[in-house]
């Protein structure tokens, strides 16, 4: 079956083709008896270090177990390396239970059982 010819505006409110946007799950952990200002710090300095300077977004949630969705701020794909600044930040500030997925279609598809 072939796939239906779309204009640009079609394209465009689909988010396919030039518009598709890529992203990827994040999940971590801080240790058991954290502190909520620690937290709350190391958040504050994960989206300031690592999200914002690189033009990336981070929707997500938690306190001591977080996971969430990273992608871009404007439209377009993250790539490889994004995930490599997000999973060696992570790593490299103690935070435990780091699983980073794969990139996947951030509008179409969701990985099931990944991150």
């Amino acid at each position: 079956m072939t796939q239906p010819t779309r204009n640009r505006r079609q394209r465009k409110k689909m988010h396919l083709a030039e518009f598709q946007e890529l992203g990827f799950l994040v999940k971590f952990q801080f240790a058991e008896g954290t502190g909520i200002d620690q937290i709350d710090n190391t958040v504050d300095r994960f989206i300031d270090e690592v999200i914002r300077p690189n033009g990336l977004a981070y929707e997500g949630s938690g306190y001591l177990h977080w996971e969430g969705l990273v992608c871009l701020e404007k439209l377009g794909k993250c790539d490889e390396s994004h995930r490599e600044l997000v999973q060696k930040w992570l790593e490299a500030n103690g935070l435990i239970e780091i699983e980073v997925s794969s990139l996947f279609d951030i509008w179409w598809d969701l990985p099931i059982n990944e991150a």
